[in-house]
């Protein structure tokens, strides 16, 4: 799976509006093949932002297909592209579903371009990961998390906390995106201030961190730097797990995912039904599907933890860090979290990394 971009902020951030081929409708017809359980009017279901090479949609699409004879075709917005579709197409809505980071779960409700949907197993999602009136709801998330390389370590032991990174051991050896220009980034950053004992309200714990972190050399790539960390090139990346896994898992790099001592931030995805898309019937069900056992199973194997706690083949689960890890993995207010992203930010360029 690779790293993907997921922004937060509002729309009038993103980019151009950019209304892919795969959006408009291509292969709608009903001429799709009857699933098992006996579907047989429209075949297609539209969904924004679902990449094949993500989370494990590719396999979701396929099965769903399977069982209920509805297409998906894939598509590549990122969160924000979707999100500008969805507004642009506010009167003629093109998409039945959409598949969001979750502070755009919010703007689209404020922008009313959410239908509200409960779905089987809406009430087993945790209360502060969906919408009261199912406007929207996690589907799965991933946790901030170290991702080493230990051959690139060589000597040196893995780091198992925030403090541990401070040490003269890891200098110039620890990076994380730029939080002005990637939400995974801006998460690294709310990460260490909770984990400091900060809050959304009080970022003094975490800017102060930070700095130290800073005077011990830590690099901040622009963009995507799981290549420099297969390079070795940056030794310890604090990022997603996911793309440690699979950095570990699918390209058989000798990465180990460390969840910190002191905690960690999840970081959700959330889907919501798009209000009067052309096929909501069929959107609908393909969120039934995603939140079912066999759809939470297959996300579970594209390394995001699953929002329902499901049974996981021993396979799968023996790849995740154990429960006790993810115990100090927390999730905050995330609609404040995007509110305060911009007075964040000027305090990272103004007193982290100022004068670099």
């Amino acid at each position: 799976m690779m790293k993907k971009k997921w922004v937060w902020g509002t729309v009038s951030a993103v980019m151009a509006l950019t209304l892919a081929a795969c959006s408009t409708g291509t292969g709608t017809s009903g001429a799709g093949l009857a699933g098992q359980d006996g579907s047989s009017t429209s075949k297609v279901a539209i969904a924004y932002n679902n990449p094949p090479l993500w989370a494990n949609w590719e396999a979701v699409q396929a099965k769903f297909m399977e069982k209920t004879g509805i297409r998906v075709p894939a598509d590549n917005k990122n969160s924000g592209q979707a999100m500008t579709a969805m507004i642009a197409e506010k009167n003629k809505p093109v998409a039945d579903v959409a598949y969001l980071g979750i502070t755009f779960g919010p703007q689209a409700v404020k922008e009313g371009v959410a239908e509200a949907y409960k779905p089987e197993h809406f009430d087993e999602i945790p209360a502060d990961l969906k919408d009261p009136d199912g406007k929207w709801m996690a589907v799965h998330y991933g946790a901030i998390a170290f991702i080493v390389n230990k051959d690139a370590l060589g000597n040196v032991p893995v780091p198992r906390s925030w403090a541990d990174l401070l040490k003269p051991d890891y200098k110039d050896k620890v990076g994380f995106l730029d939080p002005t220009s990637a939400a995974v980034g801006y998460s690294v950053v709310t990460a260490a201030n909770i984990a400091m004992g900060g809050t959304l309200d009080n970022w003094d714990p975490g800017i102060q961190y930070l700095k130290q972190l800073e005077q011990n050399g830590a690099i901040h790539p622009k963009q995507t730097a799981t290549a420099k960390v297969m390079k070795g090139e940056i030794p310890i990346l604090i990022d997603a797990d996911f793309n440690g896994y699979t950095m570990k898992y699918n390209d058989q790099a000798p990465i180990e995912v460390v969840i910190p001592k002191e905690g960690s931030l999840k970081v959700p995805y959330i889907v919501s039904l798009v209000k009067n898309g052309p096929n909501q019937d069929n959107g609908k069900k393909y969120i039934d599907f995603m939140l079912s056992d066999e759809g939470q199973q297959l996300f579970a194997q594209g390394y995001v933890r699953p929002i329902r706690s499901v049974d996981i083949p021993r396979e799968t689960k023996d790849k995740f860090l154990p429960e006790s890890d993810y115990a100090r993995v927390q999730s905050v207010n995330y609609e404040q979290m995007n509110k305060v992203q911009t007075e964040v930010n000027e305090r990272w360029k103004n007193e982290v990394t100022a004068g670099k």
